[in-house]
């Protein structure tokens, strides 16, 4: 799908009353969420499903990749704060390119809004802001790790 149809999507989406918007042409998909409260839009984009299917034996079939998930999980709970969740699939990274600094560490003040991070979807980056402002007290992923949607990314006290 190119961009052009897309910030058609994304227009038609924020002049109306629709909420939620989801669209499949050939293996592509893209959701297109209106955010209520910001009136701001959010789009997703989603791994083809036979690309969905390559990355999971390459994350599964190593030995360290599932204790690694297994402690998030039982850290998550754990720690105190607000966790900012991977709203799509793609590779996270910390900053805008290799070279230049990440955008947050561990002990980092930061505002509602502020970029947490860059997911790259579909060879489209997606800045992940902040919903809470406070601290920075963890960081749940490595730099250029595969992400699924819904997992933890941030912790935020």
């Amino acid at each position: 799908m190119d961009l052009r149809k897309l910030k058609t999507l994304i227009d038609l989406v924020a002049e109306s009353d629709i909420a939620e918007l989801e669209v499949t042409e050939g293996e592509s998909k893209v959701r297109i969420v209106k955010s209520g409260a910001m009136g701001q839009n959010q789009m997703v984009m989603m791994q083809p499903q036979n690309m969905q299917q390559h990355y999971a034996p390459a994350q599964g079939a190593p030995a360290p990749a599932a204790p690694a998930a297994a402690p998030v999980a039982v850290a998550a709970p754990e720690q105190t704060g607000h966790v900012i969740k991977s709203p799509m699939v793609g590779t996270f990274y910390r900053s805008s390119s290799p070279g230049s600094p990440a955008f947050v560490e561990v002990g980092a003040n930061i505002k509602e809004g502020d970029t947490l991070c860059i997911i790259e979807a579909m060879k489209l980056l997606n800045e992940i802001d902040a919903d809470v402002a406070g601290v920075v007290t963890k960081i749940l992923v490595e730099n250029g790790q595969p992400v699924e949607f819904g997992q933890p990314l941030f912790v935020i006290g």
